[in-house]
């Protein structure tokens, strides 16, 4: 049933528990504090930090991945992330243990401002505005929702996004990804990760960050996962991040772009499967036929589509605030036929990622 929360009350500032983000390590928690402001809207503070070893910042990073004066997209959308299990449980009823599904997730990085430069506007307090739609409730809890945010620094904005999750029991979960709900055997025996393309091809420092390795097929690299990266895998999990695949999808079509320096200033994604440890996924790129001047990424295993993301690149001297950032240029090889080995599963259910 869709509801909406119509005796919350708004709120005080009510600090952020760092449970409540689902980050093992202190360091990695973005939020600081939250508040409501109507039965379905709230403000949420977070602090993006000066220099960070995996985001780019005001002081350090990739030109890849900030785009030479912009927002690392990879941190806004980890700031976003960790809004959801903080309003499913400290808004929604949602206890502890339960876990979020990830269905949808579109986001849109502002132009800089011609005085946003290094580190102003990159690291310090950024403002959320969070209005959760379409509350579907089971008992006194939510079981999905939508939430639309724009995300602040002062007076200036840095971007939008909207994004909907499902929230499940651990007994469903567990059903849900039957022998894969078992950490000791989705983490057992896990290959070496593949080698890395080289960093500066996908806009990253440091071959560690890299999430992708080559093939010999035009247009395909297969996605590189290495279980004890510190950030992308904070805790142990079951299947591979729906955050690393957003870093895939951003990594890949960095590769495929003409621009060096570009950033993914708009993606628009959706989940559709997990992706588990113990197969190769492929991450095809290609131009979007469905929307001129973007690219489509798609990462498919066991023959079947896990995740696709429709990438919208600007080249890193983006225009001034107000304007729209010009697409990058594109250079993106005809589509690759689908690669052989893989296994196909039959009656699989469509699972997507944790948020």
């Amino acid at each position: 049933m869709i509801s909406t929360a119509e005796s919350a009350a708004p709120s005080s500032w009510t600090p952020v528990p760092q449970r409540y983000v689902h980050k093992h390590h202190a360091d990695e928690t973005l939020l600081t504090a939250w508040r409501r402001t109507g039965p379905d809207s709230f403000l949420i503070k977070a602090d993006w930090p000066a220099v960070h070893a995996f985001y780019a910042t005001g002081a350090t990073g990739a030109t890849g991945a900030a785009g030479g004066g912009g927002v690392d997209p990879l941190l806004f959308s980890e700031t976003v992330r960790q809004c959801l299990p903080l309003l499913s449980h400290a808004a929604y009823d949602v206890p502890l243990g339960h876990h979020l599904l990830w269905e949808t997730y579109d986001y849109s990085l502002a132009a800089p401002r011609p005085t946003d430069g290094p580190p102003p506007l990159r690291s310090g307090e950024v403002v959320l505005h969070a209005r959760c739609t379409e509350v579907v409730r089971r008992g006194p809890r939510a079981a999905a929702v939508t939430v639309h945010f724009r995300a602040l620094r002062g007076d200036g904005l840095i971007g939008t996004a909207t994004t909907r999750f499902t929230i499940q029991t651990a007994a469903v979960y567990r059903r849900l990804r039957a022998r894969y709900a078992d950490l000791d055997h989705a983490l057992r025996d896990l290959p070496e990760p593949p080698a890395p393309v080289h960093y500066r091809q996908v806009g990253r420092e440091h071959p560690r960050d890299v999430v992708l390795s080559a093939t010999d097929v035009p247009g395909r690299h297969r996605l590189r996962v290495d279980t004890r990266h510190p950030i992308l895998f904070d805790h142990p999990v079951d299947h591979v991040p729906g955050i690393l695949l957003l870093d895939a999808a951003r990594q890949a079509a960095h590769a495929a772009s003409a621009a060096q320096g570009a950033r993914a200033v708009t993606m628009n994604t959706r989940f559709h499967q997990y992706v588990e440890f113990d197969a190769p996924c492929w991450v095809e790129t290609e131009e979007d036929g469905t929307a001129p001047g973007r690219l489509r990424v798609t990462a498919r295993q066991f023959d079947r589509t896990c995740f696709t993301a429709s990438v919208a690149l600007a080249p890193a001297s983006a225009p001034a605030r107000g304007s729209v950032p010009a697409p990058a240029r594109v250079s993106v090889p005809a589509p690759a036929s689908r690669a052989n080995g893989t296994r196909a599963v039959i009656g699989a259910r469509p699972l997507a990622p944790s948020a």
